[in-house]
């Protein structure tokens, strides 16, 4: 079981354990997540793909990452869930392939609007994802039949829930796709060890007002599994 008490696929409890090939390390948020890329990985892949529940919020899955990337080594980190979609860039029922990771509200107001850590001058609120990496999952998931596009992420402490602030961050992160609340601190916690990062999200409602009758949780969770599957092709 990992700290809250909620159990957990993960080979980095074992590094005496060795295994062939690339080894990546999965990070959900929830349970059920982590259940929907178990079962989309079917026990294929088991001796070299770790799944470990992250947390709800940056700080949470930095701190999760951290420690399971202490305690073995991998050559992929990739943040798996559903999220939030951007209407005209991603709708419900269909994948997101991070090709950028943003902390959208890491920074500060200003008399002139929101100004990013990157603006400020204080280090950056942005994840760089290796774009021919981001192609070639891409392309795998849509080989599989499953709706996929690829677009900047946000990472937000506070989801958005009005029709406002959805405009707010359409203008001011050009072609964003997707937002959730994970993907910069599992991506920061990645590039202090040196190991690249994928986002891979699955859109269970659209972002703006909050309707919970619209939301698809359930399907977007069967689309992670089946986008999960295909992650083994890459």
């Amino acid at each position: 079981m990992n700290p809250d008490g909620n159990k957990e696929t993960s080979l980095a409890a074992n590094p005496s354990r060795q295994e062939a090939g690339k080894r990546i390390l999965v990070m959900t948020s929830v349970a059920g997540e982590r259940d929907a890329v178990l079962r989309g990985l079917g026990g294929r892949g088991s001796d070299r793909i770790d799944v470990v529940i992250a947390g709800v919020g940056p700080a949470k899955a930095a701190v999760s990452t951290t420690k399971a990337l202490v305690k073995a080594k991998y050559d992929l980190v990739v943040n798996a869930g559903i999220a939030g979609g951007f209407a005209g860039r991603a709708e419900v029922c269909t994948l997101v392939v991070a090709d950028e990771i943003i902390a959208a509200d890491l920074g500060a107001e200003t008399p002139e609007g929101f100004s990013g850590l990157d603006e400020l001058g204080f280090g950056s609120a942005r994840v760089a994802v290796d774009a021919k990496l981001v192609k070639r999952v891409t392309t795998a998931i849509a080989a599989a039949g499953l709706p996929v596009t690829s677009g900047p992420v946000l990472t937000l402490s506070t989801v958005t829930g009005t029709a406002a602030t959805a405009q707010e961050l359409i203008k001011r992160v050009p072609g964003v796709a997707a937002e959730a609340m994970e993907g910069y601190g599992v991506g920061v916690a990645a590039q202090e060890f040196g190991v690249p990062v994928l986002e891979i999200r699955s859109i269970s409602n659209a972002v703006g007002p909050r309707n919970r009758e619209a939301w698809r949780i359930k399907e977007a969770l069967s689309l992670l599994e089946a986008a999960s599957a295909a992650l083994l092709e890459v």
